[in-house]
């Protein structure tokens, strides 16, 4: 309605004012509400999804199509909260608000060196009748995929609130292929689970398997990034981004309507969120494509998060590194340096106690790694064990359980800084809180400083066990706001953070780029817990890396547990050639060579690989992609010309036509080669590889194969010597 209509009144013609005019049109809208109408239709830039939102008898309700087909049947929204009226029905639209926005930004490290930034927007404002209260549902449509959350404006009528829960719908158009872990409120870290969606109910019991710390919720409950195939070719992902100050969400099956919904975890009395408005929930996403690849390739989770909080960015740089690690993985050698069953910080005597002959963390070893370190051309050395606490640390819930800064007596912290330095590496340092997160901020400041200190930029920290305070879950509220407080409060001291078991990322990334990894689900030290399944690197890029990057610990070369322990008889369920693929398939600005450094020198011509790879990029194509079966990437390293691409394969492999267009057409590349030999295999014969080396240009094609759980990895680098030529054929 126009602002110079008018109204018939008394049979008289008067002009409406502006807010007679407000009034008008919210009482047309409101009008449209209750009669069940269409409030709006939203179209993404590109015009292939469209999304429906609208409210049904006082409820809202959202449906998403893509080029005509439903991924998101008709579904409601809203919140209950806790001795409360809750915000999920009595609704009427009081305003809604279309815009558009487009952007290219750039991220302080990523794949790419720009990401465009580019949605329609609705801002659908609701009002509750009966409280007077107002919620704002904010809906993002990319190409790629739908972002929708709430918003509490501050108001008069709703100010401080409890969330009893939050009832956000995703209804499935179908029984799809899932590829899921059950829902937890303390771990991420199972095998995942491929299934029809109505058989998760039944394979729930044998997905959960044993964890330090595990608390499921639901014989149908299942974790985000939840990744889905419709029978007609549809690829779903579910998940959500910018988690702050609230609780993880889960989703939960209704498996004889295929409706999911979200369920947040709770804190330690039952309630799922503490607000003071003004504020927002996470948004919740959901991407969608006819294709695998635009999946892996999109940048919707981080589009959603705030740019970033920090002026100065020059000290955070992608790191890779080697560590005194897998040696304890796997049993051979220990992080505790004695074997007194239990043990007191600040009582416990070290200098009087008898050393186990097993302690890894000691000062010649150290220097072992960084002399490796130093020789290949690795930023750091990561250390674990180091400090005094580890003889009793795990499963006894133990309060005062590490100080962070008192090192065993075999560890020399001013002779290894002063070593480090001399050869140009850094040292990693090693922060496990046995989940004793009280603890922790207890001494957060003083450890941090230590970092600063003693030459330290960059800690792994670790969350393994239940939380303390007691009856806290690692992904509820107050868990949430201390992984990123922790990460604030490093940036302060410019130290970069690499939490593992902490809740699963959310693009927070973006907006706080010194959160440079995560572990955050099952990483490869599940090789030598007796492994993990061959297609495991061919979905954790459709589901965990989705919110950000995974520090999983690739490069194990020597794939037998045994010759490092003989009593564990665990294997690596890769080929020696996947290995090297996983630095290209597995995207991280923060990379280890996870192998004990001996078990390199039988194979440095294939180390050679690790060594040139690169950890940050300018361009990323992903070539081929169906999760589950194989994933092959291509990775333009950045600042340069040079190129590497990486295949994983599942237990059947996989043959590749490789096409190089994505190369400088009229220039000429030095391509190595790194595949499975003809008889390799997961299991009886992972180590045999073979490297090829020759030209490549943008017109040329390869057919590659990947062995049974293997896969190949490719270095492509620019030719600017002609010399380099000289006795190399085309590939």
């Amino acid at each position: 309605m126009p602002e110079s209509a008018n109204v018939v009144v008394a049979n008289k013609i008067k002009p409406i004012n502006k807010s007679m005019m407000k009034k008008l049109q919210i009482l047309f809208v409101c009008l449209l509400a209750a009669l069940g109408l269409k409030a709006v239709e939203l179209k993404s830039p590109d015009g292939n999804l469209v999304l429906q939102a609208e409210v049904k008898n006082g409820r809202p309700v959202y449906a998403l199509n893509y080029k005509q087909r439903s991924v998101i049947k008709p579904s409601y929204l809203g919140v209950e909260l806790k001795n409360d009226k809750d915000l999920m029905s009595g609704f009427s639209v009081a305003g809604e608000q279309i815009s558009t926005f487009d952007e290219t930004w750039q991220p302080v490290w990523g794949e790419v060196k720009n990401i465009r930034n580019h949605y329609n927007e609705l801002e659908l404002t609701l009002k509750q009748a009966e409280t007077g209260r107002t919620m704002i549902i904010r809906f993002r449509l990319f190409n790629d995929g739908l972002g929708f959350r709430y918003e509490f404006p501050q108001q008069s009528e709703l100010n401080y609130f409890v969330i009893k829960e939050e009832h956000s719908q995703f209804a499935m158009a179908g029984d799809h292929k899932a590829f899921w872990i059950p829902g937890d409120y303390d771990t991420q870290e199972y095998s995942t689970v491929t299934s029809k969606l109505s058989e998760i109910r039944g394979l729930m019991k044998g997905a959960i398997t044993p964890n330090s710390s595990q608390t499921p919720f639901s014989p149908t409950g299942v974790q985000t990034s939840l990744m889905m195939k419709s029978d007609d070719g549809l690829y779903i992902n579910i998940h959500e981004a910018a988690l702050v100050d609230y609780a993880c969400m889960h989703l939960n099956l209704d498996d004889k309507n295929m409706v999911f919904e979200s369920w947040l975890t709770p804190d330690a009395i039952g309630d799922k969120g503490y607000m003071q408005a003004p504020c927002r929930s996470p948004w919740r996403t959901v991407m969608v494509s006819d294709d695998a690849r635009e999946i892996l390739a999109s940048k919707l989770i981080l589009n959603l998060n705030e740019p970033c909080a920090y002026e100065d960015v020059s000290w955070i740089k992608p790191v890779k590194y080697v560590g005194v690690w897998w040696e304890m993985i796997t049993g051979k050698s220990s992080w505790a340096y004695t074997d007194l069953p239990a043990v007191k910080l600040g009582e416990t005597d070290y200098s009087k106690a008898v050393p186990n002959g097993k302690h890894a963390a000691n000062t010649a070893h150290v220097k072992k790694y960084i002399d490796f370190a130093a020789k290949h051309g690795f930023d750091q050395v990561l250390v674990e064990g180091w400090n005094e606490g580890w003889e009793d640390w795990a499963g006894k819930t133990k309060d005062y359980v590490f100080d962070f800064v008192t090192p065993y007596p075999d560890f020399d912290v001013q002779e290894l800084r002063r070593y480090a330095e001399s050869k140009g590496v850094k040292l990693m340092m090693h922060h496990e809180t046995s989940s004793s997160v009280r603890n922790y901020e207890r001494h957060m400041e003083k450890a941090y400083q230590f970092m600063v200190d003693n030459g330290y930029n960059a800690v792994k920290s670790g969350y393994v066990g239940n939380i303390i305070p007691r009856g806290e879950y690692h992904y509820g509220q107050w868990l949430v706001n201390h992984y990123l407080y922790a990460v604030k409060k490093a940036a302060e001291y410019k130290i970069m953070v690499n939490a593992h078991e902490a809740v699963r990322p959310t693009g927070l990334c973006r907006t706080y780029p010194n959160l440079i990894g995560n572990e955050s689900a099952r990483g490869t030290e599940y090789e030598a817990f007796g492994g993990s399944n061959p297609d495991h690197t061919t979905i954790l890029p459709f589901t965990r890396l989705m919110g950000g990057p995974m520090d999983y610990t690739p490069g194990i070369f020597e794939t037998k547990v045994s010759k490092a322990n003989p009593d564990n008889h665990s294997f690596v369920h890769s080929t020696l050639a996947r290995q090297l693929a996983l630095y290209v398939t597995m995207y991280s600005p923060l990379q280890m060579a996870a192998d004990m450094i001996e078990n390199y020198e039988p194979h440095m011509d294939a180390f050679q690989f690790i060594k040139d790879v690169a950890v940050d990029w300018d361009d990323s194509r992903y070539l081929e992609a169906e999760p589950g079966d194989y994933i092959t990437v291509a990775r333009k390293a950045k600042g340069t010309e040079n190129w590497f691409v990486g295949c994983t394969a599942d237990e059947n492999g996989h043959v590749s036509d490789l096409s190089f267009n994505f190369l400088e057409p009229g220039k000429k590349y030095v391509a190595t080669v790194y595949m499975d030999a003809k008889d390799a295999h997961y299991e009886h014969n992972p180590q045999a590889y073979v490297i090829r080396k020759g030209i490549l240009t943008s017109t040329s094609k390869l057919k590659l194969k990947a062995a049974p759980g293997g896969g190949y990895a490719i270095s492509i680098m620019e030719v600017t010597d002609p010399q380099v030529l000289k006795g190399l054929k085309k590939l």
